[in-house]
């Protein structure tokens, strides 16, 4: 499962580190999009397998941003 941008930005934080276990509607990162932070939530319970992001990072839309397990 893939947590991807749902609009360019830029990652203001990221809340969890590879191997964390997060429930639904934990927030897993910040981004900054026209002025203002949206978070992006786990659309279910599962295990964050990777970041391929970093703070301060450009992404565009559709950009994989966190992949769960």
């Amino acid at each position: 499962m893939e947590i991807k941008a749902r609009v360019p930005g830029k990652i203001d934080e990221i809340k969890v580190k590879v191997g964390d276990e997060v429930k639904k509607g934990d927030v897993v990162l910040i981004m900054e999009a026209m002025k203002m932070k949206q978070p992006f939530a786990a659309p279910e319970d599962a295990v964050v397998k990777e970041i391929k992001v970093s703070v301060g990072e450009r992404v565009s839309q559709g950009d994989v941003m966190v992949v769960l397990e």
